[in-house]
């Protein structure tokens, strides 16, 4: 930063007051800055040349509290604190608010100039080896260490590591029985790295209310949505926040939602000879009951087997119908297409895809949809990603229920398998579907259409 003499502020001072130019026109034809003039008139106005008379005072702790008591009851700033009371650095008066704040009143007092006297030592070193002050001394050293190592949250937490955050918390907590000073040589860190986390403790957290409904969709969701999702969540409850504090916010409160490892085969294998390939990947629909696929999943608990098959409608990924039973029988997918004929409209013809599974080739099953106008597509052999959506689902379903929850008997698994499949349609929203659940957005399209 520049230094200015005081001749050349007191001629920059005067050329604004006496003439009628504005101070970016006077700072311009004065070569000077015009923050650094708009503080010379202040000071100027307030205290006239005095306030330019260098000086070397001793502020008394009167004066200092004085300061603050100003800055406190008129609301105002350093700044404007410092200008009242012709202090000529404002950085001075900021010094003596974060003293004040950090370590009380005693810290506004003058220290003693010049060094200490070398020829007194320490009263530690005066203490004989052996002696009982030496023995006292070292049993408070130990109690404190004890004290300490109880309150370390790595003992009892997940994290497994002790932050400077952490330390100074358990400082703070200990200060009353112990001395700060010897508490911060046990815990490792500097005196002014603890002060400066108290004085973060002391501020108010600006996001504590949507950590708290953070928290609250996360377990709502049972831990199944990760910051993306919630971040929606929080729009449509009207916290416009951005997803990468969503995510800083999430790490503080250790939330983190289960990830799922997803493996690609990319063998192409054969034409179907059953039925055609149709869908051909494109699973995009603009209305709903245009493409559907299907296929059927096993779960193994409790010494049983249970066949899920249901079947996703492409517009929205919505669960259309779905049908659960102990023995793979052809039963288990005619049921499921049954309740997914009751969707139907008169002028719907969809698309109905599935892998080259023994049910979908059976003339039973190329009847049902032949009878309700329904175009049978299959994946080519070998192939999963030709139903890639629905292997998706199936993923999704594992991992956000099966993988994630215990579960009591196979009955109380199909109970939560309904519920999720209820929970997936009504409650899971999608990016792609501009933060909706997949009924959310049938019902919005339909009005809007």
């Amino acid at each position: 930063m520049t230094k200015y003499s005081l001749e050349t502020k007191l001629t920059a001072i005067h050329a604004y007051l006496n003439g009628t130019e504005s101070f970016k026109m006077t700072a311009q034809n004065q070569n000077v800055n015009m923050t650094m003039l708009k503080k010379w008139v202040a000071k100027f106005r307030e205290h006239g040349l005095a306030a330019f008379q260098t000086t070397y005072t001793n502020y008394s702790v009167e004066f200092k509290m004085d300061v603050l008591h100003y800055i406190n009851e008129m609301g105002a700033s350093i700044d404007e604190a410092a200008l009242a009371f012709n202090i000529p650095a404002s950085t001075t008066v900021g010094n003596w608010k974060d003293l004040f704040e950090t370590q009380g009143i005693d810290a506004l007092l003058p220290k003693k100039k010049g060094r200490p006297p070398m020829n007194k030592k320490p009263k530690k070193d005066q203490l004989i080896e052996g002696s009982e002050e030496a023995l006292r001394a070292e049993n408070e050293r130990l109690r404190m260490e004890n004290a300490y190592l109880k309150k370390l949250p790595c003992l009892n937490s997940r994290k497994g590591k002790v932050t400077e955050q952490d330390k100074a918390q358990i400082i703070y907590e200990l200060r009353v029985e112990f001395k700060v000073v010897d508490l911060v040589k046990i815990a490792g860190i500097p005196r002014s790295t603890y002060y400066y986390w108290v004085k973060q403790m002391n501020r108010l957290d600006k996001y504590r209310e949507v950590k708290e409904v953070i928290q609250q969709i996360f377990h709502d969701h049972r831990g199944r949505y990760g910051y993306r999702r919630i971040t929606l969540e929080l729009h449509h409850r009207g916290y416009l926040i951005n997803h990468k504090t969503v995510r800083r916010l999430m790490n503080q409160l250790d939330l983190k939602c289960l990830v799922r490892i997803k493996k690609y085969r990319s063998y192409r294998g054969k034409a179907g000879k059953i039925a055609p390939h149709l869908l051909k990947r494109n699973f995009k629909a603009t209305r709903p009951n245009e493409k559907w696929v299907t296929d059927i999943t096993e779960f193994h608990l409790f010494g049983e087997k249970l066949y899920l098959s249901p079947v996703l409608d492409l517009f929205n990924g919505e669960i259309i119908a779905y049908n659960m039973e102990k023995r793979p029988a052809f039963s288990l997918v005619k049921k499921m297409l049954d309740q997914a004929f009751e969707c139907l409209h008169e002028e719907d013809s969809p698309i109905l895809h599935s892998d080259q599974g023994w049910h979908y080739q059976m003339k039973k099953y190329q009847h049902l949809l032949k009878e309700h106008h329904i175009a049978q597509s299959m994946s080519r052999k070998g192939n999963c990603l030709d139903n890639a959506v629905m292997e998706n689902f199936f993923g999704l379903l594992k991992s956000e229920l099966l993988y994630l929850q215990e579960f009591e008997s196979m009955e109380h698994f199909i109970l939560e398998l309904e519920n999720y499949i209820n929970y997936y349609n009504h409650k899971r929203i999608k990016a792609k579907l501009k933060g909706l659940s997949p009924v959310q957005y049938r019902i919005q399209s339909s009005i809007a259409a």
